[in-house]
Protein backbone atom coordinates (compact mmCIF):
# COMPACT_ATOMS: atom_id res chain seq x y z
CA UNK A 1 0.00 0.00 0.00
CA UNK A 2 1.31 3.49 -0.99
CA UNK A 3 -0.03 5.94 1.40
CA UNK A 4 1.34 9.36 1.74
CA UNK A 5 1.15 10.70 5.65
CA UNK A 6 1.21 14.81 6.24
CA UNK A 7 0.68 17.37 8.59
CA UNK A 8 -1.42 19.92 7.93
CA UNK A 9 -1.72 23.22 10.61
CA UNK A 10 -4.48 25.11 9.06
CA UNK A 11 -8.27 24.81 8.73
CA UNK A 12 -7.94 26.65 5.58
CA UNK A 13 -5.03 25.27 3.87
CA UNK A 14 -6.58 21.50 4.08
CA UNK A 15 -8.16 20.06 1.00
CA UNK A 16 -9.71 16.53 1.32
CA UNK A 17 -12.19 14.09 0.03
CA UNK A 18 -13.37 12.86 3.45
CA UNK A 19 -12.62 14.87 7.34
CA UNK A 20 -12.83 12.56 9.84
CA UNK A 21 -13.63 13.89 13.57
CA UNK A 22 -13.35 11.72 16.31
CA UNK A 23 -15.92 11.38 19.30
CA UNK A 24 -14.39 10.83 22.25
CA UNK A 25 -16.87 8.20 24.32
CA UNK A 26 -19.75 9.80 25.73
CA UNK A 27 -20.03 12.99 23.57
CA UNK A 28 -22.96 15.38 23.75
CA UNK A 29 -21.18 18.04 21.96
CA UNK A 30 -18.47 18.07 18.79
CA UNK A 31 -15.32 17.84 20.48
CA UNK A 32 -13.57 21.63 20.51
CA UNK A 33 -11.09 21.38 17.62
CA UNK A 34 -14.15 20.86 15.41
CA UNK A 35 -16.14 24.30 16.20
CA UNK A 36 -14.57 25.99 13.54
CA UNK A 37 -15.63 23.57 11.15
CA UNK A 38 -19.30 23.74 12.37
CA UNK A 39 -19.34 27.33 11.98
CA UNK A 40 -18.63 27.46 8.80
CA UNK A 41 -21.00 24.76 7.84
CA UNK A 42 -23.71 26.70 9.61
CA UNK A 43 -24.36 23.95 12.79
CA UNK A 44 -24.64 21.11 10.70
CA UNK A 45 -22.27 19.08 12.22
CA UNK A 46 -24.15 19.72 15.70
CA UNK A 47 -27.41 18.93 14.04
CA UNK A 48 -25.81 15.71 12.59
CA UNK A 49 -24.65 14.46 16.17
CA UNK A 50 -27.97 15.54 17.80
CA UNK A 51 -30.18 14.01 15.03
CA UNK A 52 -28.03 10.89 14.76
CA UNK A 53 -27.92 10.64 19.00
CA UNK A 54 -24.09 9.37 18.48
CA UNK A 55 -22.57 8.52 22.00
CA UNK A 56 -18.78 8.36 20.48
CA UNK A 57 -19.33 4.12 20.42
CA UNK A 58 -16.56 2.66 18.41
CA UNK A 59 -17.92 2.59 15.08
CA UNK A 60 -20.26 4.74 15.53
CA UNK A 61 -20.74 7.18 12.65
CA UNK A 62 -22.35 9.83 10.80
CA UNK A 63 -21.54 11.76 7.60
CA UNK A 64 -22.33 14.79 5.46
CA UNK A 65 -21.52 16.53 2.33
CA UNK A 66 -19.48 19.96 3.20
CA UNK A 67 -21.46 21.36 -0.40
CA UNK A 68 -18.66 23.24 -1.19
CA UNK A 69 -18.70 25.28 1.90
CA UNK A 70 -14.59 24.56 1.63
CA UNK A 71 -12.27 22.38 0.34
CA UNK A 72 -13.44 19.54 2.11
CA UNK A 73 -16.19 17.28 0.21
CA UNK A 74 -17.42 15.16 2.90
CA UNK A 75 -17.01 15.36 7.09
CA UNK A 76 -17.61 12.09 8.84
CA UNK A 77 -18.13 11.99 12.79
CA UNK A 78 -17.04 8.26 14.23
CA UNK A 79 -16.75 7.19 17.12
CA UNK A 80 -13.72 6.70 19.23
CA UNK A 81 -14.68 4.19 21.96
CA UNK A 82 -12.83 5.65 24.75
CA UNK A 83 -12.39 9.12 26.39
CA UNK A 84 -9.03 9.70 25.97
CA UNK A 85 -7.49 9.86 22.63
CA UNK A 86 -4.16 7.47 23.46
CA UNK A 87 -1.68 6.03 20.70
CA UNK A 88 -3.63 2.42 21.88
CA UNK A 89 -6.83 4.34 20.94
CA UNK A 90 -5.35 6.18 18.15
CA UNK A 91 -4.53 3.16 16.48
CA UNK A 92 -7.68 1.42 16.35
CA UNK A 93 -9.14 4.64 15.38
CA UNK A 94 -6.99 4.78 12.72
CA UNK A 95 -7.50 1.61 11.40
CA UNK A 96 -11.21 2.03 10.36
CA UNK A 97 -10.37 5.50 8.75
CA UNK A 98 -9.48 4.21 5.64
CA UNK A 99 -11.98 1.61 5.56
CA UNK A 100 -14.57 4.45 6.14
CA UNK A 101 -12.31 6.62 2.99
CA UNK A 102 -12.93 3.13 0.89
CA UNK A 103 -17.12 2.96 1.58
CA UNK A 104 -17.36 7.36 0.97
CA UNK A 105 -15.49 6.84 -2.23
CA UNK A 106 -13.08 9.34 -1.49
CA UNK A 107 -9.52 9.21 -2.83
CA UNK A 108 -8.20 11.14 0.41
CA UNK A 109 -8.96 11.87 3.89
CA UNK A 110 -7.72 14.05 6.75
CA UNK A 111 -8.06 12.85 10.26
CA UNK A 112 -8.42 15.82 12.68
CA UNK A 113 -6.41 15.28 15.81
CA UNK A 114 -8.21 16.43 19.56
CA UNK A 115 -6.38 19.08 21.36
CA UNK A 116 -5.97 16.77 24.10
CA UNK A 117 -4.52 13.85 23.95
CA UNK A 118 -3.95 10.90 25.85
CA UNK A 119 -0.18 9.88 25.27
CA UNK A 120 2.62 12.35 23.76
CA UNK A 121 1.36 13.52 20.16
CA UNK A 122 4.73 11.91 18.74
CA UNK A 123 3.19 8.50 19.79
CA UNK A 124 -0.45 9.35 18.91
CA UNK A 125 0.80 10.80 15.30
CA UNK A 126 3.26 7.37 14.93
CA UNK A 127 0.10 5.30 15.95
CA UNK A 128 -2.44 6.67 13.35
CA UNK A 129 0.56 5.90 10.63
CA UNK A 130 0.19 2.50 12.34
CA UNK A 131 -2.89 1.58 12.55
CA UNK A 132 -4.31 2.96 8.95
CA UNK A 133 -1.24 1.13 7.39
CA UNK A 134 -2.11 -2.02 9.16
CA UNK A 135 -5.36 -1.50 9.11
CA UNK A 136 -5.92 -1.61 5.55
CA UNK A 137 -3.38 -4.31 4.76
CA UNK A 138 -4.61 -7.19 2.88
CA UNK A 139 -2.52 -10.02 0.98
CA UNK A 140 -3.89 -10.25 -2.24
CA UNK A 141 -1.58 -11.36 -4.30
CA UNK A 142 -3.53 -14.49 -5.55
CA UNK A 143 -6.75 -12.67 -5.92
CA UNK A 144 -6.57 -10.83 -8.61
CA UNK A 145 -9.26 -9.67 -9.35
CA UNK A 146 -9.93 -8.72 -5.66
CA UNK A 147 -6.87 -6.82 -5.53
CA UNK A 148 -7.77 -4.82 -9.29
CA UNK A 149 -10.83 -3.75 -7.75
CA UNK A 150 -9.38 -2.33 -4.31
CA UNK A 151 -6.38 -0.53 -6.16
CA UNK A 152 -9.10 0.80 -8.26
CA UNK A 153 -10.08 2.51 -4.51
CA UNK A 154 -6.79 3.17 -2.95
CA UNK A 155 -6.57 6.03 -0.31
CA UNK A 156 -3.48 8.04 -1.88
CA UNK A 157 -3.14 10.75 1.06
CA UNK A 158 -3.56 10.63 5.01
CA UNK A 159 -3.60 14.25 6.26
CA UNK A 160 -3.38 15.00 10.54
CA UNK A 161 -5.09 18.67 11.37
CA UNK A 162 -3.57 20.03 14.25
CA UNK A 163 -4.41 22.75 15.87
CA UNK A 164 -1.39 23.86 16.65
CA UNK A 165 1.60 25.42 14.31
CA UNK A 166 4.33 24.70 16.97
CA UNK A 167 3.48 20.87 16.81
CA UNK A 168 4.12 19.79 13.53
CA UNK A 169 7.70 19.11 13.20
CA UNK A 170 6.67 16.62 16.16
CA UNK A 171 3.74 15.36 14.71
CA UNK A 172 5.59 14.71 10.82
CA UNK A 173 8.55 12.67 13.15
CA UNK A 174 5.63 10.07 14.34
CA UNK A 175 4.34 9.55 11.34
CA UNK A 176 7.56 8.53 9.91
CA UNK A 177 8.11 6.51 13.18
CA UNK A 178 4.82 4.63 12.37
CA UNK A 179 5.96 4.49 8.86
CA UNK A 180 8.99 2.53 9.61
CA UNK A 181 6.83 0.62 12.24
CA UNK A 182 3.66 -0.72 9.81
CA UNK A 183 6.49 -1.37 7.07
CA UNK A 184 8.64 -3.39 8.83
CA UNK A 185 5.23 -5.05 10.39
CA UNK A 186 3.64 -5.99 6.42
CA UNK A 187 7.06 -7.79 5.41
CA UNK A 188 6.47 -9.89 8.20
CA UNK A 189 3.23 -10.28 7.20
CA UNK A 190 3.86 -11.15 3.91
CA UNK A 191 6.25 -13.49 4.29
CA UNK A 192 3.85 -15.55 6.52
CA UNK A 193 1.01 -15.32 4.38
CA UNK A 194 3.15 -16.37 1.52
CA UNK A 195 2.73 -20.67 0.89
CA UNK A 196 5.08 -22.74 2.15
CA UNK A 197 5.70 -23.99 -1.50
CA UNK A 198 6.71 -20.52 -2.33
CA UNK A 199 8.80 -19.91 1.72
CA UNK A 200 10.70 -22.13 1.65
CA UNK A 201 13.94 -22.09 3.37
CA UNK A 202 16.09 -21.21 0.14
CA UNK A 203 13.52 -18.74 0.04
CA UNK A 204 14.36 -17.30 3.70
CA UNK A 205 18.03 -17.02 2.74
CA UNK A 206 16.87 -14.69 -0.71
CA UNK A 207 15.38 -12.48 2.15
CA UNK A 208 17.91 -12.36 4.35
CA UNK A 209 20.49 -11.48 1.43
CA UNK A 210 18.05 -8.83 0.52
CA UNK A 211 18.19 -6.91 3.35
CA UNK A 212 21.73 -7.47 3.79
CA UNK A 213 21.98 -6.03 0.37
CA UNK A 214 20.11 -2.43 1.29
CA UNK A 215 22.70 -1.17 3.06
CA UNK A 216 26.23 -3.57 2.69
CA UNK A 217 28.06 -0.53 5.04
CA UNK A 218 25.93 -1.56 7.81
CA UNK A 219 24.36 -4.41 7.55
CA UNK A 220 26.51 -7.95 7.36
CA UNK A 221 25.06 -11.73 6.55
CA UNK A 222 26.39 -15.18 7.04
CA UNK A 223 24.47 -18.04 5.92
CA UNK A 224 25.45 -21.84 7.53
CA UNK A 225 24.67 -24.51 5.03
CA UNK A 226 24.42 -27.96 5.77
CA UNK A 227 28.14 -29.17 5.56
CA UNK A 228 28.87 -26.02 8.05
CA UNK A 229 25.63 -27.17 10.28
CA UNK A 230 27.38 -30.41 10.82
CA UNK A 231 30.78 -29.15 11.02
CA UNK A 232 29.91 -26.87 13.85
CA UNK A 233 27.73 -29.43 15.62
CA UNK A 234 23.92 -28.29 15.02
CA UNK A 235 22.69 -31.94 15.40
CA UNK A 236 19.45 -30.26 16.42
CA UNK A 237 18.48 -28.51 13.42
CA UNK A 238 19.78 -30.99 10.82
CA UNK A 239 17.54 -33.69 12.82
CA UNK A 240 14.27 -31.50 12.25
CA UNK A 241 15.34 -30.94 8.45
CA UNK A 242 16.00 -34.74 7.75
CA UNK A 243 12.67 -35.75 6.45
CA UNK A 244 12.60 -32.81 4.35
CA UNK A 245 14.10 -32.53 0.36
CA UNK A 246 14.60 -29.14 1.15
CA UNK A 247 17.85 -28.21 2.90
CA UNK A 248 18.32 -26.50 6.15
CA UNK A 249 20.28 -23.15 6.66
CA UNK A 250 21.24 -20.90 9.61
CA UNK A 251 20.29 -17.20 8.93
CA UNK A 252 22.88 -15.30 10.63
CA UNK A 253 22.33 -11.11 9.87
CA UNK A 254 24.45 -8.16 11.70
CA UNK A 255 23.62 -4.77 11.93
CA UNK A 256 26.82 -2.92 13.24
CA UNK A 257 26.23 1.37 14.44
CA UNK A 258 28.64 3.66 13.02
CA UNK A 259 30.56 3.87 16.54
CA UNK A 260 31.39 1.81 19.13
CA UNK A 261 28.16 -0.56 20.21
CA UNK A 262 26.56 0.35 23.77
CA UNK A 263 25.34 -3.24 23.78
CA UNK A 264 24.63 -6.15 22.04
CA UNK A 265 21.41 -7.96 21.19
CA UNK A 266 20.65 -11.32 19.62
CA UNK A 267 17.47 -11.67 18.11
CA UNK A 268 16.43 -15.40 17.34
CA UNK A 269 13.21 -16.34 15.25
CA UNK A 270 12.23 -20.04 15.01
CA UNK A 271 12.42 -20.38 11.51
CA UNK A 272 10.43 -24.14 10.25
CA UNK A 273 8.94 -23.00 6.66
CA UNK A 274 6.26 -25.96 6.99
CA UNK A 275 5.37 -27.71 9.73
CA UNK A 276 3.74 -31.31 8.92
CA UNK A 277 4.32 -32.57 12.51
CA UNK A 278 7.22 -35.33 11.14
CA UNK A 279 6.33 -38.98 11.65
CA UNK A 280 4.81 -37.59 14.58
CA UNK A 281 2.29 -36.51 11.85
CA UNK A 282 -0.30 -33.93 12.26
CA UNK A 283 -3.83 -34.52 11.36
CA UNK A 284 -4.77 -32.73 8.41
CA UNK A 285 -6.63 -29.80 9.27
CA UNK A 286 -3.68 -29.48 12.06
CA UNK A 287 -1.89 -28.89 9.01
CA UNK A 288 -3.85 -26.22 7.16
CA UNK A 289 -2.07 -23.18 8.46
CA UNK A 290 1.27 -24.87 9.45
CA UNK A 291 2.77 -22.59 6.63
CA UNK A 292 2.52 -20.39 9.85
CA UNK A 293 5.57 -22.01 11.91
CA UNK A 294 8.13 -19.51 10.50
CA UNK A 295 6.54 -16.48 12.12
CA UNK A 296 9.28 -16.33 14.70
CA UNK A 297 11.93 -15.79 11.76
CA UNK A 298 9.62 -13.57 10.04
CA UNK A 299 9.10 -11.08 12.69
CA UNK A 300 12.98 -11.17 12.74
CA UNK A 301 13.46 -10.66 9.41
CA UNK A 302 10.53 -7.74 9.40
CA UNK A 303 12.72 -5.92 12.37
CA UNK A 304 16.15 -6.91 10.31
CA UNK A 305 14.53 -5.05 7.69
CA UNK A 306 14.22 -1.32 8.72
CA UNK A 307 17.09 -1.69 11.42
CA UNK A 308 19.89 0.51 9.20
CA UNK A 309 17.09 2.97 8.99
CA UNK A 310 16.28 2.93 12.92
CA UNK A 311 20.11 3.35 13.28
CA UNK A 312 20.10 2.69 16.99
CA UNK A 313 23.58 2.62 18.70
CA UNK A 314 23.43 -0.88 19.75
CA UNK A 315 24.91 -3.75 18.30
CA UNK A 316 21.74 -6.50 16.85
CA UNK A 317 21.90 -9.87 15.65
CA UNK A 318 19.31 -11.69 13.73
CA UNK A 319 19.36 -15.10 13.89
CA UNK A 320 17.56 -18.09 12.49
CA UNK A 321 17.18 -21.85 11.71
CA UNK A 322 15.30 -22.34 8.49
CA UNK A 323 14.13 -26.16 7.72
CA UNK A 324 10.91 -28.29 6.89
CA UNK A 325 9.58 -30.75 9.26
CA UNK A 326 8.57 -33.48 7.24
CA UNK A 327 7.80 -37.17 7.34
CA UNK A 328 9.98 -39.53 5.28
CA UNK A 329 12.51 -42.82 5.35
CA UNK A 330 14.89 -40.19 6.21
CA UNK A 331 13.42 -38.57 9.45
CA UNK A 332 14.06 -38.14 12.69
CA UNK A 333 12.47 -40.70 14.65
CA UNK A 334 10.53 -41.15 18.00
CA UNK A 335 13.06 -42.42 20.75
CA UNK A 336 16.29 -41.14 18.60
CA UNK A 337 18.69 -39.06 20.01
CA UNK A 338 20.07 -36.32 19.16
CA UNK A 339 23.49 -34.20 19.82
CA UNK A 340 22.84 -30.63 19.79
CA UNK A 341 25.35 -27.88 19.35
CA UNK A 342 25.49 -26.97 22.72
CA UNK A 343 26.97 -30.56 23.22
CA UNK A 344 23.44 -31.58 25.62
CA UNK A 345 21.74 -34.56 24.18
CA UNK A 346 17.87 -34.94 23.48
CA UNK A 347 16.12 -37.50 23.22
CA UNK A 348 12.86 -37.11 20.69
CA UNK A 349 9.88 -38.93 21.75
CA UNK A 350 7.42 -36.37 19.66
CA UNK A 351 8.74 -35.55 16.16
CA UNK A 352 5.95 -32.72 16.53
CA UNK A 353 7.94 -30.83 19.11
CA UNK A 354 10.59 -29.84 16.59
CA UNK A 355 10.59 -25.69 17.06
CA UNK A 356 12.04 -25.79 21.22
CA UNK A 357 14.98 -28.52 18.97
CA UNK A 358 15.96 -26.36 16.74
CA UNK A 359 15.81 -23.60 18.63
CA UNK A 360 18.35 -25.13 21.15
CA UNK A 361 20.67 -24.61 18.32
CA UNK A 362 20.15 -21.24 17.29
CA UNK A 363 19.69 -20.05 20.79
CA UNK A 364 23.36 -22.17 21.98
CA UNK A 365 24.32 -20.07 18.82
CA UNK A 366 23.68 -16.81 19.42
CA UNK A 367 24.63 -17.41 23.16
CA UNK A 368 28.57 -17.67 21.41
CA UNK A 369 27.88 -13.76 20.34
CA UNK A 370 28.14 -12.74 23.99
CA UNK A 371 25.04 -10.96 23.68
CA UNK A 372 24.01 -8.60 26.19
CA UNK A 373 20.77 -10.02 25.87
CA UNK A 374 18.82 -12.63 23.97
CA UNK A 375 15.12 -12.69 22.91
CA UNK A 376 13.51 -15.73 20.82
CA UNK A 377 10.50 -15.35 19.16
CA UNK A 378 8.82 -18.46 18.43
CA UNK A 379 5.17 -19.95 17.23
CA UNK A 380 6.13 -22.52 19.90
CA UNK A 381 3.06 -24.31 21.35
CA UNK A 382 -0.66 -25.31 21.62
CA UNK A 383 -0.65 -24.97 25.06
CA UNK A 384 -0.32 -21.18 25.39
CA UNK A 385 -2.34 -20.78 23.01
CA UNK A 386 -4.87 -23.14 25.70
CA UNK A 387 -3.74 -20.40 28.15
CA UNK A 388 -3.83 -17.15 26.57
CA UNK A 389 -6.15 -17.14 23.53
CA UNK A 390 -5.60 -16.37 20.08
CA UNK A 391 -4.33 -12.74 20.70
CA UNK A 392 -2.04 -12.44 23.64
CA UNK A 393 1.67 -14.46 23.11
CA UNK A 394 3.15 -15.60 26.63
CA UNK A 395 6.60 -14.19 27.90
CA UNK A 396 8.92 -16.89 29.78
CA UNK A 397 12.39 -15.34 31.22
CA UNK A 398 15.29 -15.49 33.35
CA UNK A 399 15.73 -11.99 33.80
CA UNK A 400 13.16 -10.02 35.33
CA UNK A 401 14.56 -7.03 34.21
CA UNK A 402 14.28 -7.57 30.69
CA UNK A 403 10.89 -9.22 30.99
CA UNK A 404 9.72 -6.13 32.61
CA UNK A 405 11.48 -3.77 29.71
CA UNK A 406 9.71 -6.42 26.72
CA UNK A 407 6.29 -5.86 28.60
CA UNK A 408 6.33 -1.94 29.11
CA UNK A 409 7.80 -2.39 25.20
CA UNK A 410 4.72 -4.55 23.83
CA UNK A 411 2.19 -2.27 25.87
CA UNK A 412 3.34 0.70 24.32
CA UNK A 413 3.36 -0.81 20.43
CA UNK A 414 -0.21 -2.32 21.31
CA UNK A 415 0.67 -6.03 21.48
CA UNK A 416 -1.01 -8.46 24.13
CA UNK A 417 1.72 -10.06 26.35
CA UNK A 418 1.30 -11.87 29.77
CA UNK A 419 4.27 -13.32 31.23
CA UNK A 420 4.11 -16.94 32.14
CA UNK A 421 6.55 -18.21 35.39
CA UNK A 422 9.57 -20.50 34.45
CA UNK A 423 8.59 -22.61 37.26
CA UNK A 424 11.68 -24.68 38.10
CA UNK A 425 9.48 -27.60 39.79
CA UNK A 426 9.18 -28.43 36.21
CA UNK A 427 12.07 -28.99 35.09
CA UNK A 428 11.96 -32.54 36.46
CA UNK A 429 9.80 -33.56 34.04
CA UNK A 430 12.12 -33.16 31.08
CA UNK A 431 14.61 -35.43 32.37
CA UNK A 432 15.11 -38.75 29.89
CA UNK A 433 16.45 -42.25 30.89
CA UNK A 434 18.63 -42.38 27.81
CA UNK A 435 19.76 -38.68 27.25
CA UNK A 436 20.35 -35.32 28.83
CA UNK A 437 16.74 -34.22 28.17
CA UNK A 438 13.76 -35.17 26.21
CA UNK A 439 11.67 -32.75 24.23
CA UNK A 440 8.54 -33.37 25.28
CA UNK A 441 7.58 -33.27 29.65
CA UNK A 442 5.64 -36.93 29.48
CA UNK A 443 2.90 -34.46 30.94
CA UNK A 444 -0.29 -32.61 29.11
CA UNK A 445 0.30 -29.84 31.94
CA UNK A 446 1.89 -26.64 31.63
CA UNK A 447 3.54 -27.61 27.99
CA UNK A 448 4.42 -23.50 27.53
CA UNK A 449 6.27 -23.76 30.32
CA UNK A 450 8.16 -26.80 29.90
CA UNK A 451 9.07 -25.75 26.68
CA UNK A 452 10.24 -22.37 27.96
CA UNK A 453 12.61 -24.55 30.90
CA UNK A 454 14.29 -26.58 27.60
CA UNK A 455 14.89 -23.47 25.41
CA UNK A 456 16.92 -22.27 29.23
CA UNK A 457 18.71 -24.75 28.89
CA UNK A 458 20.73 -23.32 25.73
CA UNK A 459 20.92 -20.00 26.75
CA UNK A 460 23.58 -20.41 29.79
CA UNK A 461 23.56 -17.54 32.45
CA UNK A 462 22.76 -14.23 29.64
CA UNK A 463 19.73 -12.46 30.02
CA UNK A 464 17.20 -14.06 27.86
CA UNK A 465 13.30 -14.08 27.39
CA UNK A 466 11.17 -16.22 25.24
CA UNK A 467 7.96 -14.66 23.10
CA UNK A 468 5.23 -18.05 22.08
CA UNK A 469 3.87 -16.02 19.52
CA UNK A 470 1.70 -18.86 18.66
CA UNK A 471 -1.50 -17.49 18.95
CA UNK A 472 -1.55 -13.85 18.07
CA UNK A 473 1.01 -14.72 15.32
CA UNK A 474 -2.25 -15.29 12.83
CA UNK A 475 -5.64 -13.97 13.35
CA UNK A 476 -8.35 -16.38 11.61
CA UNK A 477 -11.20 -13.63 13.27
CA UNK A 478 -10.89 -9.71 12.71
CA UNK A 479 -11.28 -9.10 16.43
CA UNK A 480 -8.44 -6.25 16.82
CA UNK A 481 -9.18 -3.49 13.42
CA UNK A 482 -5.50 -3.49 12.36
CA UNK A 483 -4.56 -6.72 12.61
CA UNK A 484 -6.78 -8.51 8.90
CA UNK A 485 -7.33 -11.92 8.45
CA UNK A 486 -3.85 -14.37 8.33
CA UNK A 487 -0.36 -13.43 9.24
CA UNK A 488 0.24 -10.22 12.09
CA UNK A 489 3.70 -9.88 11.50
CA UNK A 490 2.98 -10.02 15.71
CA UNK A 491 6.42 -9.36 17.59
CA UNK A 492 8.04 -6.57 15.27
CA UNK A 493 6.61 -3.39 16.80
CA UNK A 494 7.46 -4.75 20.22
CA UNK A 495 11.10 -5.66 19.00
CA UNK A 496 11.36 -2.35 17.41
CA UNK A 497 10.39 -0.50 20.85
CA UNK A 498 12.77 -2.82 22.87
CA UNK A 499 16.08 -1.46 20.56
CA UNK A 500 14.90 1.76 20.86
CA UNK A 501 14.85 1.34 24.60
CA UNK A 502 18.16 -0.64 25.33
Amino acid sequence: MLLETKVVASLAALETGLLVIPLPLGAKTLPRAAVEIDKQLHGRLTKLLVEEKLTGKEGESAWLTADGASKIRKILLLGTGVKAFTAGAARRFAATVLGQTRALKAADTALLLPETLGSPLREVAAAVSEGARLGDYRFLKYKEVEAKKRADREPKILQLLLANKKLVLTAERGLEDGELNARATIFARDLVNEPASVTTPKYLVGVAETIAAADPKRLSLKILEKDQLQELGLGGLLAVARGSDEPPYLIHLTYKPAGKPRKHLALVGKGLTFDSGGLSLKPSDSMEDMKIDMAGAAAMLGVMSVIAELAPDIEVHGIAGVCENMPSGKAVRPGDVVKTMSGKTVEILNTDAEGRVTLADTLHYALQLKPDQIVDLATLTGACMTALGQEVAGVLANSKPLAAKIMNCAAAAGELLWQLPLQPEYADSLKSRVADLKNISGTRYGGAITAGLFLKEFVGDAPWAHLDIAGPAWAEKESVPHQPLGGTGFGVRTMIKLIQSL
